[in-house]
């Protein structure tokens, strides 16, 4: 059965405060996006920061068999946008990334991945944050830094 991609259930996120998530509400944001389709799923999440995994498999593997540079950049990138989200009022509110980068330190061919966000600069009109990305067993895969910018919404 083919798949409507068009529908993303609980996508509105307008007018939540930071309260008002749970990893229940930001798991649903992954059905029919990127972090759906590559197994991403959100696991722990504090006042400034917000962890996530990712299968190591045939979706985020690279035809050599490791894990794609890109998948390990598009984790970094929805843990740091997601989180950054959460800091605003998001009825007032969004934020977008504007620069991100990656530095591959080790490889991984099967298994999960596991990504740490968090906060190194909240501001009025950026946010920078540092995701660090493990394997199994704690070794660091990914150091990434992501830049936010805090857009107000237009008024309705």
């Amino acid at each position: 059965m083919a798949q409507n991609t068009n529908i993303r259930p609980n996508a509105n996120r307008q007018g939540m405060k930071k309260a008002d998530y749970t990893l229940e509400i930001l798991n649903s944001w992954n059905q029919n996006t990127m972090g759906g389709y590559l197994g991403m799923e959100f696991t722990e999440m504090g006042e400034d920061y917000l962890c996530g995994k990712m299968p190591v498999d045939y979706r985020t593997q690279q035809p050599m068999g490791l894990l794609h540079g890109g998948a390990s950049a598009a984790l970094a990138e929805t843990l740091g946008s997601v989180a950054g989200l959460m800091q605003v009022d998001s009825e007032k509110q969004a934020c977008v990334g504007i620069e991100i980068n990656a530095n591959h330190l080790k490889s991984v061919r099967n298994g999960f991945v596991y990504g740490k966000a968090t906060a190194v600069h909240i501001g009025n009109k950026t946010q920078v944050w540092d995701i660090r990305i493990t394997n199994g067993n704690g070794d660091l895969v990914c150091v990434s830094r992501l830049t936010l910018a805090v857009l107000d919404r237009a008024k309705r």
